[in-house]
């Protein structure tokens, strides 16, 4: 496109970003988050944690060092909560005997 008048003079793309800015912001990915882990306590535990663990990483800006949102850090809590209690189930299930329920 550079050919036809649509020089890259005027706009170029800034050096840190690598993707396009049309995915979901930070503060989206942290309700998103908090909500796949309150559902992960009811159903899907083992899915729902670490997807709400990876969209509270992703909403902290993909570092655990600096200013960090609060539904973020609510989203990694309880989806390594419902993550662990999941894995308990699982294996309370997998033993012989009566398990955990």
């Amino acid at each position: 496109m550079a050919g036809f008048g649509h020089g890259t003079r005027r706009h170029p793309r800034s050096r840190g970003r690598m993707w396009s800015r049309s995915g979901p912001d930070r503060a989206t990915l942290g309700i998103i988050g908090v909500i796949c882990a309150i559902a992960g306590f009811f159903v899907l535990g083992i899915i729902l944690g670490p997807v709400a663990i990876l969209c509270g990483w992703l909403a902290m800006n993909r570092t655990w060092s600096g200013a960090r949102p609060v539904p973020a850090i609510i989203a990694v809590v309880l989806g390594a909560i419902d993550t662990v209690l999941a894995i308990i189930w699982l294996a309370g299930t997998a033993t012989p005997g009566i398990g955990l329920f």
